[in-house]
Parts: structure tokens; C-alpha cells; sequence
């Protein structure tokens, strides 16, 4: 029985990792779908090369800064069917597909940066940048809040009564993401001509509707192991979560949709800012407050990048800072307020606590932004010549554009 259930666990984490992978498709399809046709091959690298560079910064750094766990073993230890001094891996591999699993949360820092920085950023500083993030930035703040490096989460649990409750990351992978993205943001300006000297804001359509729907669609439902598959063993499945994600999913839709105006790019960000509010609190909310969490995150999307955009002139193309970074912190806060019992949630949080690491996890990832994108920006730079940026990533970088017969003409 002992050998039935590691074998179930390893499967249903496998699963997970595998549909976590997959919506790493939708985020590259809501970037292709956003920049203009001249960037959109550079879109599809960036996510895939990302995602390959992060594979190998957290396999040998990044999971041991977050869990002081390394794989330079033999591979009989590693499957649990040997030992060795100083290495406990579970039997079956649990381990090795937990890895992967993680691995798919940690490459979602750069995938959700990648949608901030488009149209204009380098390549290779930006795998610079993806390397530092999985090795080192993200899993450090992971460690203290999964794993209780630091005894950060003891000293909580004993000073306010409750750890710091972040079930599937709206602030581990959302906030840190979206704040991260902020910083660079911010160093890399903005796009050329999206903002006049005479004040006028010049507006970038998406180049291609569909394609940012399919790239919503994916996420959506990947969400579903990431959000599910976050309780990492079959016996710890809930149904809950499954449903709260739900509420929380079309309550974004809904508030996008009326907010926002019946504006296509709302309404399907509107559902990701739903899912990215639910994660913290998806397992010990009621699904009416997932329902409420999400109404609240698809309004603070939309206002958030419409501010964002046109008054604060920050050309986040994507709006990952309102989507990632606001409605994670949103996120965050909502685990503490939905998630008590006196509103209908299961108890076992603090909102002070919520709210003190929630700030302190944002304001972390600016500065971590700030820091890793200030140094690539002072040595290699971070943005493209004005030629290039003209010419599109596509041609400048890639040497190809989505459409080669066209390119013919």
C-alpha cells in the first residue's frame, strides 16, 4: 500500500508540474497576442528560452537556496532506491517530479516579466537577469515562506498566532513576479512613441485578439494545477480549492467585463486576476469569498492599468504590475479576510500577518527588481537601439518574423 500511494502522489505532482509547464504556452500566446506582429517571434523564444534557463539556475542553485536539497547524486539515490549520507529521497522519485513541479512556479518570475519588458528589451540581458531571479532572488523569498527558512514563519506563528498563509503563490510567485517586473519596467522606459512630449498617449493595439484569448484560455486552465496540485499529495486534494478558483475566475471576468467596458483584453485578464487573487487563500476560503476576492481583483485590474498606463505613463505592455503585482498583494490580503471563520473561511490565518508579509514580499521584489535589472542596465544594457526597437525584436534579434512569406514580398 506504502508503494501504491508514493506511486499515486508521484503521479498526481507530475501531473501538476505538467500542466503548470503547459501554461507557460499561455503566457507566451497573451504576449503574442498583445505586441505587434514585428515582436512576436520574440515572444515565443523568450518564454521557451526562459523557461530552459530557469530549469538549470534552480536544478543547481535555486531549489537548494530554498530548500537546502541538491541532486549531485547517483541516480539510485535520487529514485529512493539506494541511500547515501546526507540524501533522503522518497521512493519513486517524489522528489525529482516535486522538483519539476517547483521548477514550473520559479520559471514563471521571467514568464510574467517577459509580458512587462516586451517590444523593446534585449535578449541575452534578459537571460542574465532570468538566471539571478530563479538562482538566487526567487528562491530565497520562497525558502522563508515554504520551507520556514529563517524561522521567519515560527516567529509569526508565535508572536501573532498564524504563519503567513500563501497556499499557491499569489505573492511567492505572483507579487514577487509582478514587483520584480515593476523595477524593470521602470529602468527600461517606455516604448517609443507611446508617450509624447506634449502630454498625448499614443495607443498600441494588440496585434492579434484571438491569440491573446488562446493565451488567457491556456492559463485558465492550467490554473488548475497550479492552484490544485499546490497540496503536492493525493491525500491532500481538495475540491475546495478546485471550486474557489472557479468563483474567483469568473468573478474577474465579470467585474473585467463591466469595468473595463466589454474591452476584449480586460475581460480575459480579468480572469487571470481572479486566479492570481485566489491563489493564497483558495484552500481555506468559501467559495462566496473567492467569488468577492475575484469581483475586487478584475476591478483593480482594469483601473490599476488604465492609471497605470495613462497617468503614471508607465508602459507595462502586458499590465503585469496591476495583474501580478496588485492583484497578488490583493491576493494576499483577501487569505486573511475570506479565510477566517467569522466569514465563512476555515480560520488558521492572521490578517495582520497577511498584511505584513504580503508588503514586505512586494516591496522585497522591487527592490530585488531595481537591483538585478540596475546592474544589466549600468554593464550591458537592457534595451534595444532605437533601430532595432524600430525594425522589431523579431528582425533585429531572430533574424525572422512570424510571417516569412510576407517577409519576401
Amino acid at each position: 500500500m506504502a508503494a501504491t500511494t508514493t506511486g499515486t502522489d508521484v503521479l498526481f505532482i507530475l501531473l501538476g508540474a505538467i500542466m503548470v509547464f503547459a501554461m507557460h504556452a499561455g503566457f507566451a500566446f497573451l504576449e503574442v497576442g498583445t505586441v505587434r506582429r514585428k515582436n512576436q517571434v520574440n515572444a515565443l523564444i523568450k518564454i521557451l528560452v526562459d523557461f530552459a534557463v530557469s530549469t538549470i539556475c534552480y536544478f543547481f542553485v535555486g531549489y537548494s537556496v530554498a530548500y537546502g536539497i541538491d541532486f549531485l547524486v547517483n541516480a539510485a539515490v535520487l529514485s529512493g532506491t539506494a541511500t547515501a549520507e546526507g540524501y533522503s529521497f522518497a521512493s519513486n522519485g517524489y522528489d525529482l517530479v516535486k522538483f519539476f513541479f517547483l521548477l514550473t512556479f520559479a520559471a514563471a518570475i521571467p514568464a510574467i516579466i517577459s509580458g512587462g519588458i516586451a517590444e523593446r528589451a534585449k535578449f541575452w540581458p534578459q537571460l542574465m537577469a532570468t538566471a539571478v531571479l530563479t538562482a538566487l532572488a526567487y528562491p530565497f523569498f520562497e525558502g522563508i515562506i515554504w520551507n520556514g527558512n529563517f524561522g521567519l514563519q515560527d516567529w509569526l506563528e508565535a508572536t501573532f498566532g498564524a504563519t503567513f498563509h500563501d497556499f499557491a503563490g499569489s505573492i511567492v510567485v505572483h507579487g514577487v513576479g509582478g514587483w520584480i517586473a515593476l523595477g524593470a519596467v521602470l529602468l527600461l522606459g517606455a516604448r517609443l512613441g507611446r508617450y509624447k512630449k506634449d502630454g498625448r498617449v499614443i495607443g498600441i493595439p494588440p496585434s492579434n485578439i484571438p491569440f491573446l484569448a488562446l493565451g488567457s484560455w491556456i492559463l485558465c486552465i492550467g490554473w488548475f494545477g497550479f492552484n490544485v496540485m499546490s497540496a503536492q499529495a493525493i491525500d491532500g486534494i481538495s475540491g475546495l480549492v478546485a471550486l474557489n478558483s472557479l468563483m474567483a475566475m469568473v468573478g474577474g471576468i465579470l467585474a473585467a467585463l463591466v469595468v473595463g467596458k466589454n474591452d476584449p483584453g480586460f475581460v480575459h485578464n480579468g480572469a487571470l486576476a481572479g486566479l492570481v487573487a485566489v491563489c493564497a487563500g483558495s484552500d481555506v476560503m468559501h467559495p462566496l469569498g473567492s467569488l468577492l476576492t475575484g469581483l475586487v481583483a478584475g476591478g483593480l485590474f482594469v483601473y490599476a492599468f488604465t492609471v497605470c498606463q495613462n497617468r503614471f505613463k508607465i508602459d507595462d505592455v502586458l499590465g503585469v504590475w496591476p495583474l501580478h503585482g496588485l492583484c497578488g498583494l490583493w491576493g494576499g490580503l483577501a487569505a486573511g479576510i475570506f479565510g477566517a471563520e467569522a466569514l465563512g473561511g476555515l480560520g488558521g490565518v492572521s490578517f495582520t500577518v497577511q498584511l505584513i508579509v504580503s508588503v514586505a514580499g512586494c516591496l522585497y521584489a522591487l527592490v530585488a527588481g531595481l537591483i538585478v535589472y540596475g546592474v544589466l542596465k549600468m554593464t550591458t544594457g537592457i534595451r534595444l537601439d532605437e533601430q532595432s526597437e524600430f525594425d522589431g525584436a523579431d528582425l533585429s534579434i531572430h533574424k525572422i518574423g512570424a510571417y516569412p512569406e510576407e517577409d519576401l514580398k
